[in-house]
Formats: C-alpha cells, structure tokens, sequence
C-alpha cells in the first residue's frame, strides 16, 4: 500500500513537472516570436530558407499551380478569425483516422451541391445515425478517390 501510494505521487510529480516544462516551451516560444523581426528585417538567408518549400511544391507540381495559387489568394481575402478555424480545420483532418478521413470525404461530396437548408438537413440526419448507419451512408455515397 505504501509503495502505491509512492507511485502514485511519483506519477503526479512526474505529470506536474511534464506540464511545468509544457508551459514553459510555449512561454518561451511566444518570447522567441515577439523578438524575431518583421520581413523586410530577415536576411536574404532567411528569406530562402523560409520560401524554398513552397518553391520546391511549385516547381515539382506544375499541375497543382492554379490550385496553390487560388488558395493563397483565398487564404489572403480570410480574416484572422476565418484563417484561424481554418488552421484548426486543417489539425483536426490531419489528426484523423483513415475510416474518419473517409467519412467526412463522403460527407462533404454529398453536401457540395446542396443549398444551405438541404445541408443543414443532412447534418441533423447524419447526428440521429447510429455508428452502424453511418457506415452504411458512406458506403452508399462513397467519392471517387482524389487523393
């Protein structure tokens, strides 16, 4: 019982130790940012190393380019709160499972060409299925594969 208990305030100091040093990566992250200069104040090195991958993805992927184009301009007209969920958007999708991925791939071709009212239909129906239903729903709408 004794040794239990060790373990146990040994897990907890170990947890509070593992957050305090969470804290304090983010503390200093956000000190690092506030003290790295604007653009026009990076070198030229800084600049390169900065914009080679996006120079590399454009030089490799000459079919891709109207797409990476028309999202850098949508990205440019976003506000900062349209740009933020988007980046959360963009976490979520790739944090997701494959089975996950496919579902929402379903779920979004299905509800492209609808009208606002007929997708929020959709969406209080997609929440009334049970898991079972679901499954059955993307497989009776499955995309075709784009990836």
């Amino acid at each position: 019982m004794k040794h239990a208990r060790l373990a146990v305030a040994a897990l907890l100091l170990a947890g509070g130790m593992a957050f305090s040093a969470a804290a304090q990566d983010q503390a200093a992250a956000a000190d690092t940012a506030a003290t790295l200069p604007a653009w026009e104040q990076l070198t030229p090195a800084q600049r390169e190393l900065l914009v080679a991958p996006l120079r590399e993805r454009w030089d490799s992927h000459p079919a891709d380019r109207a797409r990476m184009l028309a999202h850098a301009q949508r990205w440019r007209e976003m506000t900062p709160a349209q740009r933020q969920h988007a980046r959360r958007g963009m976490h979520r999708w790739e944090k997701m499972d494959p089975e996950h991925r496919k579902r929402m791939r379903a779920l979004f071709h299905e509800m492209r060409g609808m009208t606002g009212d007929q997708r929020k239909a959709l969406r209080e129906k997609w929440h009334a299925m049970t898991p079972g239903q679901r499954k059955a729903w993307v497989a009776e709408h499955e995309p075709r594969q784009v990836d």
